[in-house]
């Protein structure tokens, strides 16, 4: 099987919860939760931690991940894209496509991961990258905007029909939301100047929450108290 290096984004700054990437999930820092998934996928056969922070830094190498670099402060902004992490990691390392993990999505399957990379390789020369993702409960022409204080739909019409957003939701292609599950980037993609690309292959998860303010936190931790999940019970027992 062909392999990746995974490469993790968590740096220091954090608006909703102060250093995010370490605050602790159910016991353990929400960052080991990814650095052992990307242990136990044998589709990744190094993990890279691109972190600003060495509080962070620290966290990871206990982990197991590597920490070759810090990243540079202008690469750390809330403002910062992920491309600019990316393009600052291949300036770096010589690693060609690589595994974009995002740690705010802790709860994943390592034999998810491994048949998501089994199926990037199959198609690899006929896309631009991968993205993961899961199915909306709604879709987006069932949503609002407010303009000038009155509510109205995003897109002008739905196939010629203007009042579109009383319409029943099964007329709607499904929508998908990225979660940041496991994200392949291309090399060649990625020195163009774009993420993705324009040939994106879906890899498509069952519905995941993923970390964006503090209230996730206790969401993720009920449902780890009421689910039986490789990951955690790996983290309780040391198996990593």
């Amino acid at each position: 099987m062909q392999t990746l290096t995974a490469l993790i984004p968590a740096r220091g700054g954090s608006k909703g919860v102060p250093r995010k990437n370490i605050y602790n999930l159910a016991g353990f820092p929400l960052l080991a939760y990814s650095i052992v998934a990307c242990k136990k996928c044998t589709g990744i056969d190094r993990i890279v931690v691109s972190t600003d922070d060495r509080k962070i830094a620290e966290v990871a190498k206990q982990y197991g991940a590597e920490v070759p670099f810090l990243r540079p402060a202008e690469f750390a902004q809330d403002h910062s894209t992920d491309l600019e992490v990316i393009k600052h990691f291949y300036s770096i390392e010589g690693a060609q496509d690589l595994a974009f993990v995002r740690p705010t999505t802790p709860l994943r399957k390592a034999k998810v991961m491994d048949l998501f990379v089994e199926q990037y390789f199959k198609k690899r020369e006929i896309i631009t990258g991968m993205r993961s993702a899961h199915e909306l409960p709604e879709s987006p022409y069932k949503f609002f905007k407010i303009v000038d204080g009155i509510f109205t739909g995003f897109f002008d019409d739905f196939n010629g029909i203007k009042d579109y957003t009383n319409l029943p939701r099964q007329m709607f292609p499904k929508a998908y939301h990225p979660n940041g599950y496991l994200d392949i980037l291309k090399k060649e993609t990625v020195l163009e100047g774009n993420d993705f690309g324009n040939q994106i292959m879906p890899a498509i998860t069952e519905f995941i929450t993923e970390v964006d303010e503090g209230y996730h936190f206790g969401l993720l931790e009920n449902q780890i108290q009421m689910g039986n999940y490789e990951i955690y019970q790996d983290l309780k027992n040391d198996k990593y």
